[in-house]
């Protein structure tokens, strides 16, 4: 838990949405209202003692008015970002819903869209639905697994991709041991 709080703590996630907010002059309860979260949950991730799911970082960010990519940058701008494979595996951060996930490009400021590595194990996804604003690309890299979106149930194994409306209810449930897949917020 220490090494996951540190690498949090290196993306200034919490600190920033704090920043953000006191600069907006809003209080913890107003973006908790916002986001759908509780005000402890705000008080947690914004003191970094708690890990947000994407679906909370998208609300939070809609609640800011602001992009979870902007949550997610680091100082300075680029031109591009290269990301290794064993970057990825390497700095892969356990969710509360049970998954891991690597944001792909953080340093990249004022992105269009967010790329996240998802790796996720049966029988330690919590089962869930998110619904947030935009649109979602999943591509599947290795494994299987089962897609709720509104109410149609897909399965997706190796290659296969959905294309979606993230304003429709969806999660996933791994099939296999473990699956790997590409998720694409715009």
């Amino acid at each position: 838990m220490d090494e996951l709080l540190e690498k949090l703590n290196k993306l200034n996630i919490g600190d920033r949405i704090k920043a953000l907010r006191i600069a907006q002059n809003r209080t913890m309860q107003e973006i908790a209202e916002a986001s759908d979260l509780s005000k402890s949950m705000i008080s947690k991730i914004e003191n970094n003692r708690a890990i947000p799911s994407v679906a909370a970082l998208v609300n939070i960010a809609k609640a800011l008015g602001t992009s979870i990519s902007s949550l997610l940058e680091q100082d300075g701008w680029v031109n591009a970002i290269l990301s290794r494979a064993k970057q990825a595996k390497e700095n892969l951060t356990p969710t509360e819903k049970g998954y891991h996930i690597y944001p792909y490009a953080s340093e990249y400021h004022g992105k269009k869209m967010q790329p996240f590595l998802f790796v996720a194990r049966k029988d330690e996804v919590v089962p869930h639905e998110v619904s947030h604003e935009g649109e979602e690309f999943v591509y599947v890299i290795k494994g299987k697994m089962k897609m709720q979106v509104g109410e149609t149930e897909y399965l997706l194994n190796t290659g296969d991709s959905l294309y979606f409306n993230a304003v429709l209810k969806h999660g996933i449930i791994p099939v296999s041991d473990e699956v790997t897949y590409l998720d694409i917020f715009v």
